[in-house]
């Protein structure tokens, strides 16, 4: 593939992301898909022949890669400073898309879990890889029961981001935090 069509499938991808995270599996149809990424029509079914499962699997690649990085550069001098800055991180990027951009992963999961073996499954290994990052920094940081602990902090970080994108407030993450230092 060439400089232009990595730059298409780029577009093509970003544009993806941007609709699940704000709209979900549903609200990022392939002619919202198109027109937000200035890509030809053609060039969609070219990079991504298995259509828009295919291509909604690739932005959740992409996005869960992007946001496992971000978990393990986070600077934080323990398990309990690693996960109120975690949520904090998390929490300033919601209100600065004004309520609009929450977790796509759990956008996309709410939407099609159930129905759709194809994104299901990569909507589970998007939030496998977030675990495994979020498991390394707590096994980093010496905490006794870094599984455990894992899979409640995922669960109370994604419950935490869709209360207070319902509630357009940051109190529900900042009880979260709280309720991290408390468990961490």
């Amino acid at each position: 593939m060439g400089k232009k069509g990595a730059e298409t499938r780029c577009k093509l991808i970003k544009a993806t992301r941007s609709l699940i995270e704000s709209h979900g599996y549903f609200g990022a149809g392939l002619n919202q898909i198109v027109q937000e990424s200035g890509a030809p029509r053609g060039s969609l079914y070219f990079h991504f022949p298995g259509g828009k499962d295919e291509l909604v699997a690739a932005a959740l690649a992409e996005s869960g890669t992007s946001i496992a990085s971000i978990i393990r550069t986070i600077e934080a001098t323990d398990a309990r400073d690693f996960a109120r800055k975690m949520v904090n991180l998390l929490g300033d990027q919601l209100e600065a898309s004004n309520w609009t951009i929450g977790c796509p992963v759990a956008a996309v999961a709410l939407d099609t879990a159930s129905t759709n073996d194809a994104v299901q499954q990569a909507c589970s290994a998007t939030y496998q890889l977030w675990e495994a990052a979020i498991r390394e920094r707590l096994i980093g940081f010496g905490h006794p029961e870094p599984e455990r602990i894992t899979t409640v902090a995922l669960a109370l970080i994604e419950g935490g981001l869709v209360l207070a994108r319902t509630h357009r407030s940051r109190q529900p993450l900042q009880h979260l935090a709280d309720t991290i230092d408390v468990l961490v």
